[in-house]
């Protein structure tokens, strides 16, 4: 059996992120509200997760393990409070059905997360597998949460 590494597991969960994040837009540029709406909840919804896993279970056993709490994880979490506040303010615009305004919002959220996905994807997540003894269980841990 194939163990699943921090990077694989994390970087296919952005993929998949990725994915929803775009079929909502593209539902949205195309005016359909009622598909489009559906589909970004499933998409913050799914961000949430994502975010939750690293602030619970990743970020904290990485810090524990290689004593680093002031560098990279702190980083990640002040950029996920950015994009909480861009979905926050995406939501806004879907319930005002401004379509303009949402598309300029999942923009700025496109470009950010893809800066921020690229730094995990090619520094973070590596040094997690790097460093921390127990991957297996963590990858385990964040699959049931």
């Amino acid at each position: 059996m194939l163990t699943q590494t921090i990077s694989a597991f994390m970087t296919s969960h952005h993929k998949e992120c990725d994915e929803q994040f775009a079929q909502a837009e593209e539902s949205v540029a195309n005016g359909d509200w009622t598909l489009g709406s559906k589909q970004w909840q499933a998409f913050s919804a799914e961000l949430e997760k994502h975010f939750t896993r690293e602030e619970t279970i990743l970020f904290p056993e990485f810090e524990e393990q290689t004593g680093m709490t002031g560098g990279p994880t702190q980083m990640m979490r002040m950029e996920h409070e950015q994009m909480r506040a861009l979905v926050n303010e995406i939501n806004t615009a879907s319930e005002n059905k401004d379509k303009d305004h949402f598309l300029a919002l999942t923009e700025t959220l496109m470009i950010t997360m893809q800066q921020h996905n690229m730094k995990e994807e090619q520094i973070l997540y590596p040094m997690t597998d790097q460093s921390l003894s127990n991957a297996v269980a963590i990858v385990d841990k964040m699959k049931r949460n």
